[in-house]
C-alpha cells in the first residue's frame, strides 16, 4: 500500500483527553489512522477529501459516544464497519471486544490487519449482516450505512431486550425518524453531534415492530 502524500491536520489531543483516552490508547489510534491512510487510496476506506481531516471527521466523530458506553457490557457489534469507524475505534478506546460486520472482503481484510496492529479485540465478519450469527447484542452501532428503518430491520432480530442502538445520522435524521415510526415502536433520545453541526446521534432502545392500526368494531 502506498503512503499518503499530503498533510494530515494535527489532531486535538485535548479533545481526546475529554473522552478519557489515555496516552497508550492515543498511540494505538495513531497506528490505526496511519493504516487507514495507507490503505484508503486503494480500497477507499474514507473519501479522498476527508483524508487530511481524518482525526476530526472520523476518529473524534466515532469516539464522541464514549460517555454513553462506559458502563455498557458486551457483546457489541458495529454494522457496516467499512474502515472501522466507529467500531474499531471504539474497540481500541474502550479496550473491549466488538463484532465488526463488513461484507466487502477487502475492507474486512483491512479490519483484520488493523486489529492485529493495534491489539484490538475484535471479531471480523466478512458477511452480510443478516447472515451473521451473534449472541443477543447489548450494543449496536452504525455510521452512514442505511436509512433508519432499514437499520432497525437489521438490528431488531439481533438486539438483546435491554440492548441499545447508537446510530450516527446527518441532517435527514428527523425525516428518517418520522418514516421509521410507521413500522417501529422505540424509545429515542437525540444527541447533537459534537463534531458535525448537522449531525445527530440517535440513541434507540425498546425496539419492537409497530402494531398495525385496527378498525374499531361497530
Amino acid at each position: 500500500m502506498s503512503g499518503a502524500s499530503f498533510h494530515v491536520k494535527h489532531f486535538d489531543r485535548e479533545a481526546l483527553a475529554q473522552f478519557g483516552v489515555s496516552r497508550e490508547t492515543i498511540a494505538r489510534l495513531e497506528i490505526y489512522v496511519a493504516l487507514v491512510l495507507r490503505w484508503s487510496p486503494v480500497i477507499r476506506l474514507i473519501s479522498r477529501r476527508d483524508e487530511a481531516f481524518v482525526w476530526q471527521r472520523h476518529v473524534l466523530d466515532s469516539l464522541q459516544i464514549l460517555p454513553f458506553l462506559r458502563e455498557l457490557a458486551p457483546p457489541a457489534a458495529d454494522f457496516g464497519s467499512g474502515g472501522g469507524f466507529p467500531g474499531l475505534a471504539l474497540a481500541i478506546a474502550l479496550d473491549q471486544p466488538f463484532h465488526l460486520i463488513e461484507s466487502d472482503t477487502r475492507k474486512a481484510a483491512f479490519l483484520i490487519e488493523a486489529a492485529r496492529a493495534t491489539g484490538a479485540t475484535v471479531s471480523v465478519h466478512p458477511q452480510r449482516i443478516e447472515a451473521v450469527a451473534l449472541p443477543p447484542l447489548r450494543l449496536i452501532t452504525s455510521r452512514g450505512l442505511a436509512p433508519l428503518g432499514a437499520l432497525l430491520a437489521l438490528a431488531a432480530p439481533k438486539l438483546a431486550p435491554d440492548g441499545l442502538c447508537l446510530f450516527y445520522k446527518g441532517r435527514n435524521a428527523p425525516v428518517e425518524l418520522t418514516a421509521a415510526r410507521h413500522q417501529w415502536q422505540m424509545k429515542v433520545v437525540c444527541h447533537p453531534s459534537r463534531t458535525d453541526p448537522s449531525g445527530t446521534i440517535l440513541q434507540i432502545s425498546g425496539v419492537t415492530r409497530a402494531r398495525p392500526l385496527q378498525c374499531p368494531s361497530a
